[in-house]
């Protein structure tokens, strides 16, 4: 607990008038010094007494603790981790932590996803202890370079996290096993060779406890039953660690959207070149497994038929799933491409019709404008001009599209005709106004 102190009050102000020459008064002495021998006591006596026997500084003696305690830790942990380091891992850029292989930092490489957190943590003390800055300067060591301390710190940081730590298993390839060669197969034993190979496989699954492969005295129930889990393998590999990094929320929207589409299509795509690997694995497996041969043999014609039927229908069922998944996905593309069509075409039809009106209402200016404004004898005057042109916009605001349509049609039939052209404008007023969309009131010069 911190302690608090609280400040001393401030001397009282001087009487008015004093003086030092004057009015300082001697009140008493100093007493005499008083040499005292103070002993420590404890761990403090026991550090005191060994830096007297060895002749050393306090720095020293600090020093070559520090050196001792790191000793200490490696002799206690060495049956857990004793992995040597490699002096090429060490001058790794802390920046570059995503490639990095966190449990070799630890020096967890033999357990990998199997490490408990327990290992974890003592792992991460022994590692401290040895690459703290503040210890390296303790036992004497001038480099002050501390990348290697934060790849510990950072390594620790996402084993300890069971959401990370599972993203980060989910792409730990030195975690996996590959498959035994056709070499490997005629040499070493075939049920042990293969085992090695699903037992690591089986970490990804979802549906615990996973089937074991088995040997040459697994009964049909068992082989069977291991290679119906595995065709139907249920695998929780996200792939999500390998995902490039998100911008900012502050940053550009479209770019933060692109990158998100951009990890989830790489994600289905890892997904699915797994799954075939794994599909590949086990494919390769049942070729060789002699288990099957044998049962074939001692079964009767119409029961290997049937087991032969049940197996080819696991696998029909799950190439459907899969069809019908890519179905799914191609339906889904077309009727966004069909709906982007029909966007286009409505864009263009709306445009059509905007320029159409546009196209419509210069007919209108201009039919008046060719009939002088239906001036007779010489120029129309302005408030004529002012009068035709506002009855023309107030008619024109009145009708729909298809309305301008039919009286542009009328218009243009009636040329320069003034008398066909204004009578085409009566009666489209006689209409607006006995519809009740126009007053008479509003109209000046068409009427």
């Amino acid at each position: 607990m911190a302690t608090v102190t609280s400040p001393l009050p401030p001397l009282p102000p001087l009487p008015a008038g004093w003086s030092a020459e004057k009015d300082y008064k001697v009140l008493s002495s100093l007493t005499s010094a008083v040499q005292r021998n103070i002993e420590p006591v404890g761990p403090h006596f026991l550090a005191h007494a060994r830096r007297k026997r060895h002749n050393r500084t306090f720095s020293e003696d600090e020093r070559i603790q520090a050196q001792k305690n790191v000793k200490k830790v490696d002799e206690d942990e060495d049956d857990e981790i004793s992995e040597p380091e490699d002096p090429l891992m060490l001058q790794r850029d802390a920046k570059d932590w995503k490639n990095q292989d966190h449990y070799a930092v630890l020096g967890l490489s033999k357990y990998r996803y199997k490490a408990t957190p327990e290992q974890i943590k003592r792992a991460h003390r022994k590692k401290v202890l040895r690459h703290h800055p503040d210890k390296k300067a303790a036992a004497g060591q001038t480099d002050e370079n501390d990348n290697f301390f934060k790849c510990i710190q950072k390594a620790t940081e996402i084993l300890l996290d069971p959401a990370k730590r599972r993203q980060y298993d989910s792409c730990d390839e030195n975690a996996n096993v590959e498959p035994p060669t056709k070499k490997q197969l005629e040499k070493g034993n075939y049920y042990k060779l293969w085992d090695r190979v699903f037992k690591s496989e089986a970490r990804f699954s979802n549906k615990q406890p996973v089937p074991t492969f088995g040997s040459e005295n697994s009964t049909e129930e068992e082989v069977e039953e291991f290679y119906n889990f595995w065709y139907n393998f249920d695998s929780w590999r996200s792939f999500e660690y390998e995902d490039e990094d998100v911008p900012d929320d502050n940053e550009n929207r479209d770019q933060k959207r692109h990158v998100e589409r951009k990890n989830a299509n790489s994600r289905r795509k890892k997904k699915t070149e797994d799954t075939t690997r794994l599909r590949k694995l086990v494919d390769d497996a049942l070729a060789g497994d002699e288990r099957i041969k044998k049962f074939r043999q001692a079964k009767r014609a119409g029961k290997d038929k049937k087991r032969l039927e049940k197996e080819a229908e696991a696998k029909r069922i799950a190439e459907e799933k899969e069809k019908a998944k890519q179905e799914e996905e191609r339906k889904k593309k077309e009727a966004e491409e069909a709906a982007k069509a029909e966007r286009e075409a409505n864009k263009k039809s709306k445009e059509a019709a905007k320029n159409a009106a546009k196209k419509n209402k210069r007919v209108l200016r201009n039919s008046v404008k060719d009939v002088n404004y239906f001036a007779e004898g010489g120029d129309a005057s302005a408030s004529q001009v002012d009068n035709v042109l506002n009855d023309v916009d107030a008619i024109m605001a009145k009708i729909t599209p298809e309305e301008l349509a039919a009286l542009a049609s009328k218009l243009t039939s009636a040329g320069t005709d003034a008398a066909a052209v204004k009578a085409a404008y009566v009666d489209e007023v006689k209409r607006l106004i006995g519809e009740g969309k126009l007053k008479e009131t509003e109209i000046k010069a068409l009427n």
